[in-house]
């Protein structure tokens, strides 16, 4: 009785599958070793700033580098750029183009003085924005308005004396600014009714001036209280004392005295009879003028006429001064003397 037979495998077979084995283990191991380095954990890597050191998630550390300029070679896997500690002086237009999805972007103690219009454009993913210890001194109309996403913005230890609405723009997103350490006196009206989301403001270490212009910035504090750590410390001076009061203090009778802004209504109506009432003045005026010069012109036609007209008669010594405003006919300066002659 035959049964199943076991077959030997053949030596030509197993040293075909030895040598198969043989030759696909250095590509296994490259391909191992290839996956283990990733092109964004070492500086240079094509998503990464030669100069910078960068991690996987699309942070890049680029801190105290001595770096006279934002790096180039920022890519949209940037979610993060550290450049605080270096030496930015400025930031020229488009300073951060390719990093269109950058959410964090530190600089801190640059020594940054300059901050173009057009600085931000492309960072409408942006958080939060750090530009804190630096030495602005203004910023100009629309330098954050690209950056709809803000969340948290710091312009603390500036030397910013004015803020005007126009820099911050429409933040709807925007929950805390922190302004302390700078010169400021007084916020722009306006400025914080464009932040509706905001409820977070450092103010302390700012000479606020104790006047009616710090109206809108009390008005605000009563709607949204600080702690009580930093309402001690946020003061204000009175102009031609040394006497402090902190801003919390202040009440909505306590600026009775000043005169209220106007309402946008009346604003419109300011705006829309002024250039109104100014052209109806100036055709008036032009109207009157020329009728003016029209009953001189028509009254010199008369006495000349009148005066062609009148017999010759002699000078008078002492001639009276014509009632009518007409030169004599005899005087020599005349037309009808003119006229003789």
């Amino acid at each position: 009785m035959r049964g199943l037979s076991w077959s030997r495998p053949r030596p030509l077979l197993l040293l075909l599958l030895l040598l198969l084995s043989l030759l696909l283990s250095p590509w296994s191991v490259w391909a191992q070793v290839s996956a283990t380095a990733s092109p964004s954990g070492s500086p240079g890597a094509p998503d990464c700033p030669e100069v910078c050191t960068c991690v996987p998630g699309g942070l890049a550390s680029c801190s105290a580098l001595s770096l006279p300029a934002v790096p180039a070679g920022l890519s949209l896997r940037l979610r993060a750029l550290l450049l605080d500690h270096n030496r930015v002086r400025a930031l020229p237009p488009g300073a951060f183009a390719g990093a269109g999805a950058l959410q964090r972007l530190d600089l801190r103690e640059n020594g940054l003085h300059s901050v173009h219009v057009r600085a931000f454009w492309g960072l409408g993913a942006l958080q939060l924005l750090d530009l804190s210890a630096n030495q602005l001194e203004a910023l100009a109309p629309g330098t954050f308005a690209p950056l709809r996403a803000l969340r948290n913005l710091s312009l603390a230890g500036n030397r910013l004396a004015r803020l005007e609405p126009a820099a911050l723009g429409a933040l709807p997103l925007l929950r805390s600014l922190s302004l302390q350490d700078n010169e400021l006196a007084a916020l722009a009206p306006g400025l914080l009714g464009r932040l509706p989301a905001l409820d977070a403001l450092h103010l302390r270490g700012n000479p606020w001036g104790c006047g009616c212009a710090l109206r809108p910035l009390c008005a605000w504090l009563r709607r949204h209280p600080l702690p009580a750590s930093e309402a001690e410390t946020v003061l204000c001076v009175w102009p031609g004392r040394l006497t402090l009061s902190p801003l919390t203090a202040f009440s909505d009778a306590a600026f009775s005295h000043c005169a209220q802004p106007l309402a946008l209504r009346d604003l419109a109506v300011v705006y829309t009879l002024g250039p109104a009432s100014f052209l109806v003045s100036l055709a008036s005026c032009l109207a009157l003028g020329s009728g003016l010069t029209a009953c001189r012109a028509r009254r010199r036609r008369l006495c000349l006429r009148t005066a062609a007209l009148r017999p010759p008669r002699p000078p008078d010594p002492n001639p009276d001064p014509d009632p009518h405003g007409c030169a004599s006919p005899a005087d020599p300066g005349s037309p009808a003397a003119a006229a003789q002659a």
